[in-house]
C-alpha cells in the first residue's frame, strides 16, 4: 500500500506548516482550511480510522487530545475550539490515515454537516 499524503509529510517527502511535533504526533496546517484556524493532529504510527482501533491505541488516542489541549492553548483559542475525527469516506474523510482536526477563529454552528 503507498504512504498516505500524512505518512509523506512526517517522512519530510512534503512540505507542511508544522505547529508542534513530538515522538508520537505532528500538528499542521490544513492546506483547505474550514476555519481561520484548522489544524490535523496526526499519529506518526498509522492508523486507518477510528472503527478500526483497538484497546492498543488507547494511550496514542488519548495523546492526541492532549496535544490538541496544547496546542490550542499555544496558539491562545480561548473563546473555544472544535475537534472532529471523520470515519470513513461518507463521513467525510479524505485521507485513510486517522487524524483529528482542530477548528477555531469563528463561531462554529451546530450541529456541523
Amino acid at each position: 500500500m503507498p504512504k498516505t499524503i500524512f505518512q509523506r509529510i512526517i517522512d519530510r517527502d512534503i512540505p507542511a506548516t508544522i505547529e508542534h511535533e513530538d515522538e508520537q504526533c505532528i500538528v499542521i496546517r490544513d492546506i483547505d482550511p474550514k476555519a481561520p484556524v484548522h489544524l490535523l493532529i496526526i499519529p506518526k504510527q498509522p492508523i486507518v480510522r477510528i472503527s478500526e482501533t483497538t484497546a492498543a491505541d488507547e494511550a496514542i488516542l488519548g495523546h492526541l487530545l492532549v496535544v490538541a489541549k496544547l496546542v490550542a492553548k499555544k496558539l491562545q483559542l480561548s473563546p473555544g475550539f472544535r475537534l472532529v475525527i471523520n470515519n470513513g469516506p461518507q463521513a467525510g474523510e479524505a485521507v485513510p490515515h486517522l487524524h483529528v482536526h482542530l477548528l477555531a477563529g469563528r463561531q462554529l454552528n451546530w450541529p456541523p454537516g
